[in-house]
Formats: C-alpha cells, structure tokens, sequence
C-alpha cells in the first residue's frame, strides 16, 4: 500500500493534507461504522479525496478498505480500543485545498478555541446526520454508516470543494437493515 493510502499513517500524520487548489474536490465523510463497511458506502465514497472518518471506526479493515478509495484521515472514537486503535488521534486539523477543516468524535467535547479559525468541524457519535452553519462554520456530522440504531437513516457525507466554497451533503444509503 502507497504511503500516501496507508490509513493508520494518514491518520497519525503530524502534518496536515495540502493539495492542489481552484479544481472542484469531492471530500468524503463517514462515522460511526462500528466495524461495518458497508459495500453501499464504498460505492458511495467512490471517487472522494481524501476521505475523513468521524470515529468510531470499530476495526482497522474498516480504514484498510477506506484506505484502498483515497487517502483516509481518522479520529479515535469512544468505541476504538486496543492496539490498532492507539495512534489515531483524538482531533485532527486538516487543511484540504486551503479549506481548515477540524475533526473529532464528540461533538459536546469541542474546544470553542479549536473551532476558531477552521472552515468546518466533522464529527459523529450521535448517529444524526446533520449540516448546520454556526458563525460561519459549517458543522457537520455524516451520521452513521454502520448497524442501524433506532430509526436513524444509514448515511455518509459528501463535501465538494470548489471556487472558495465547502458545501456539504449526506447521503443515504439504500440497505434493508
């Protein structure tokens, strides 16, 4: 596996993703897979770069087969234990195309000076998927592409990049359960 697709390395890099600008990027978004990699979701982050997981990811296959797409940064969520879990950091900055995008599992657990000067905050754990604007941050969560919780909807997100502007979508997928 190339180095720039190694997902455990993408994810504990120290130094943040910058690639090229002014052409329209698709960035994918995905949380809370709980070790369950759907094939709809593959199909759904299919041509993203890069793709960022929200934690909770569940097993290190699950980044293995991200990994395979596009270039994965990933955050630790509260259900990422043992030693493939170690070295993925809680929070994440990254900058993609100029954008400062932030990353972290619990939303509640935000630091207000860490969402300073970022264009969006990814995250996950509720399950919600949800796209809201504070203060000029777009605040996304790609809901959650694993088992099913409640009547909650099976969703990853997609964010295009282009012109100066992130904006951002989810996308349900079609599963029976």
């Amino acid at each position: 596996m190339r180095a720039d697709h190694d997902p455990i390395a993408r994810a504990r890099g120290a130094a943040p993703l910058v690639v090229w600008s002014g052409m329209m990027r698709t960035i994918g978004a995905i949380s809370d897979t709980h070790g369950l990699l759907r094939p709809q979701a593959l199909a759904a982050l299919a041509g993203c770069d890069p793709i960022i997981h929200a934690g909770d990811v569940g097993s290190p296959d699950v980044l293995a087969k991200l990994g395979a797409l596009a270039p994965v940064h990933a955050v630790r969520g509260n259900v990422d234990h043992g030693a493939w879990s170690a070295n993925l950091p809680v929070t994440q900055r990254i900058e993609i195309d100029g954008f400062r995008i932030y990353v972290l599992h619990i939303l509640a657990e935000l630091d207000p000076q860490a969402a300073d000067n970022v264009d969006a905050v990814i995250y996950g754990h509720s399950h919600q998927p949800k796209i809201e604007t504070k203060n000029g941050t777009l605040f996304f969560n790609p809901g959650s592409a694993g088992p099913r919780r409640f009547r909650l909807p099976i969703t990853v997100g997609r964010m295009t990049a282009e012109h100066g502007k992130l904006r951002a979508e989810i996308v349900e997928l079609s599963v029976e359960r």
